[in-house]
């Protein structure tokens, strides 16, 4: 399982409604695997197969921050990571403010 969730560093609140997409590289492209949105608590699980592989959440903040009056200067926020344990979950946490973002591997 790869979830996620976005805290907004600047208001110390989740970050709702944030889209983010969900794909695997396949050797040559990225395939899409799930397009779904922050809930309330700004958290997403994934509905995907247990799969070794190449990874990427790619977070779209841009719609966010401006909607809470940020100017951003990152719109995009991609993160490419590698599952080579299929026995555990995946938790890929964003740390977001309009200047900057962060993440790491969560459990």
């Amino acid at each position: 399982m790869i979830s996620t969730h976005i805290l907004d560093t600047t208001l110390g609140m989740p970050a709702k409604n944030v889209n983010v997409e969900l794909a695997k590289h396949d050797g040559q492209h990225w395939v899409d695997i799930q397009i779904s949105s922050t809930n309330d608590d700004g958290r997403i699980a994934f509905n995907c197969p247990n799969e070794k592989g190449v990874y990427r959440l790619k977070f779209k903040i841009e719609d966010y921050l401006k909607k809470n009056n940020f100017t951003p200067f990152f719109v995009v926020a991609p993160v490419v990571f590698e599952i080579t344990d299929t026995a555990r979950k995946y938790h890929v946490p964003l740390l977001l403010n309009p200047f900057g973002y962060s993440t790491y591997r969560g459990s």
